[in-house]
């Protein structure tokens, strides 16, 4: 069953100390290289992922691109890219087992480690990306 934008549940995890795009990856700025992976609520709109295509490390990526492409039972969706800049590493465990992503999208589930571009992404904090979900 999937939730139109307004029924969107409220419980669900947004972590304070990451960035949000629109299209539901997160970013972690704190450290570098970056990380980015997809939010809670887009793994629940999801479903259980099946398949996880990654770049390669030393791809260089702008904001905006489809970087990753995750395949569910539902759907097949790309994950546009919050940032630009160069993959450093990919989450082979994500790859070989993508139910990490759907269990645990904020930590063993992170997709990318991106070493960024200097200049600032347009991104959303917490407070702002909940808005868009609810």
């Amino acid at each position: 069953m999937t939730m139109s934008e307004n029924e969107a549940p409220e419980n669900l995890d947004i972590p304070d100390h990451l960035s949000y795009s629109e299209e539901h990856a997160w970013v972690d700025e704190s450290v570098s290289p970056a990380i980015i992976g997809i939010t809670e609520y887009a793994a629940e709109q999801m479903g259980e992922l099946v398949f996880v295509d990654l770049p390669e490390p030393g791809d260089r990526v702008e904001s905006g691109d489809e970087i990753v492409e995750l395949e569910s039972s539902k759907a097949v969706q790309p994950l546009i890219s919050p940032v630009s800049g160069t993959v450093r590493y990919v989450n082979r465990e994500a790859s070989d087992d993508p139910s990490v992503i759907t269990n645990d999208p904020y930590g063993e589930g992170w997709l990318l480690k991106i070493e960024l571009d200097d200049d600032e992404p347009e991104l959303l904090d917490a407070a702002e990306y909940a808005k868009t979900i609810r």
